[in-house]
C-alpha cells in the first residue's frame, strides 16, 4: 500500500562540488533545471555546481540560486517517479522558496532572481566578518535561549535554527557568537562549533535585508500553491498570497521551527518525509525528531530508487 508522504527542500550548507552529477546523467531534466535559472541569472550555475570553487559556492548569492535548482531538478526527478502528489511540503530556510516554486506558487526563473538578490540583500546587511552562526548540541532550547541571552552583551546573539531536540543553531555578531559557544560548553554542551556561513542569517542583524526584500517580492507573481506548504515563521500554510509574501520577509529574522514542522507534517499523516536535494541533513533531522516516520533522501539514482520503492510500496 502506497503511504502518504511529505517533501522537504534543504537550504545553505547541503551544496557540494559536483553535486548532482550521477543524478543528472541519468534523468536530464536536472540539467535542464538548472539551464532554466542559468538563462534567468546569465551564469552557467551548473558548471558552478560541478566545477566550484567551494569558495564561490558558498556564497550566499550564489548557493541560494544553486540550491533552489537542485531542489526543484530532484522534485521534477521524483514528480515522474512517484506519480501523485505530496500532502504537504516546506523548505527549510532558503528550501521554503524551493518549496513554493515546487507548489505552483512561484515560478522558477523568476524565483531564481528573487533569491539571488535575497543572498545580496544579505551579504550587504552585515560587513564581511562580522556575523557568525554556530550549531550547540546537546543542550536544551531553554539552555539555549539562556546562554544567548548571557553572551549579547549589547550585541545579538540569538537562537535562530530548531533543527532538533538538542540541536540548535545560533547567530549574530561574531564577537557575541563566539561567547555563547564558551558559555555552551561550560553550560554541558556536547558540541559548540561556528559554522562555514557567509552570513548570520534569521536574527535582527536582517532587517536591512527584510527592508530589501519586502520591496522586492512586491514585483514578483505569486498563485495559491497547489500542495500546502508549511512556513518556518508559523509552522502553517499561509491563507493569502500577501501573507506569504508576509512570511517571507519575516522569516529573515525569525528563528526557523524545524522540529515542529516535522511534527506537523506527522500529524497531517506524512508517513515518509522525503529530501529533495543534494545531501541528506534533513532526512537525519526528522529520524531524530520522529522516529515513527521514515526519511529518504534523493540525490543519486540509487536514492532516488529506495525513496520511491519505499514510498509507493
Amino acid at each position: 500500500m502506497s503511504k502518504r508522504f511529505a517533501i522537504t527542500f534543504p537550504g545553505q550548507v547541503s551544496q557540494s562540488v559536483g553535486m548532482l552529477a550521477d543524478l543528472a546523467a541519468a534523468y536530464p531534466i536536472v540539467r535542464e533545471t538548472f539551464a532554466e535559472g542559468s538563462d534567468a541569472l546569465g551564469m552557467d550555475l551548473w558548471a558552478l555546481s560541478q566545477d566550484g570553487p567551494k569558495e564561490r559556492l558558498d556564497d550566499t548569492r550564489i548557493t541560494q540560486p544553486l540550491m533552489l535548482c537542485a531542489g526543484i531538478g530532484v522534485m521534477r526527478v521524483l514528480d515522474r517517479q512517484l506519480g501523485r502528489p505530496a500532502i504537504v511540503m516546506a523548505g527549510h530556510s532558503l528550501g521554503e522558496y524551493t518549496a513554493l516554486v515546487a507548489a505552483g506558487v512561484l515560478d522558477l526563473a523568476e524565483a531564481t532572481r528573487l533569491v539571488s538578490s535575497r543572498g545580496s540583500f544579505m551579504d550587504e546587511a552585515v560587513p564581511a566578518g562580522t556575523g557568525a552562526m554556530a550549531a550547540i548540541l546537546g543542550l536544551d532550547d531553554d539552555q539555549v535561549r539562556a546562554v544567548c541571552a548571557e553572551g549579547t552583551q549589547g550585541q545579538v546573539a540569538a537562537a535562530v535554527n530548531y533543527n532538533t531536540p538538542g540541536q540548535v543553531v545560533v547567530a549574530g555578531d561574531a564577537a557575541a557568537v563566539a561567547r555563547v559557544i564558551d558559555l555552551a560548553k561550560a553550560a554541558g554542551a556536547k558540541r559548540a562549533v561556528m559554522l562555514d556561513v557567509s552570513v548570520p542569517s534569521h536574527c535582527s542583524l536582517m532587517k536591512p535585508a527584510a527592508a530589501r526584500l519586502e520591496a522586492a517580492l512586491q514585483d514578483v507573481t505569486f498563485k495559491m500553491p497547489v500542495v500546502p506548504v508549511l512556513h518556518n515563521v508559523n509552522v502553517s500554510q499561509a491563507a493569502d498570497i500577501a501573507e506569504m509574501r508576509r512570511l517571507l520577509v519575516e522569516q529573515l529574522c525569525s528563528p526557523v521551527r524545524w522540529v515542529e514542522t516535522i511534527h506537523e507534517m506527522a500529524r497531517r499523516g506524512a508517513e515518509v518525509v522525503v529530501e529533495a536535494g543534494p545531501g541528506k541533513v534533513l532526512s537525519g533531522l526528522v529520524r531524530r525528531i520522529d522516529k515513527s516516520i521514515e526519511a529518504f533522501p534523493v540525490y543519486d539514482p540509487a536514492s532516488l530508487d529506495h525513496a520511491v520503492e519505499s514510498t509507493n510500496a
